[in-house]
């Protein structure tokens, strides 16, 4: 096995990142599904409420 030095490494990293592009979409269903879990979990939490009549 060869031996690659950091700086390879790094510089092959950079010029891949440049070619993927922004991923904005991915960020917004991430954004879109985390929001989504806490609206459904206070939602769930709130009907298991007990009021104190």
């Amino acid at each position: 096995m060869d031996h690659t030095p950091v700086t390879d490494w790094i510089t092959e990293a950079a010029s891949a990142a440049e070619k993927q592009g922004s991923g904005d979409l991915l960020r917004i269903v991430l954004i879109v599904m985390f929001f989504g879990c806490i609206l459904t979990a206070w939602l769930l939490l709130r009907g298991y409420r007990q009021k104190d009549d």
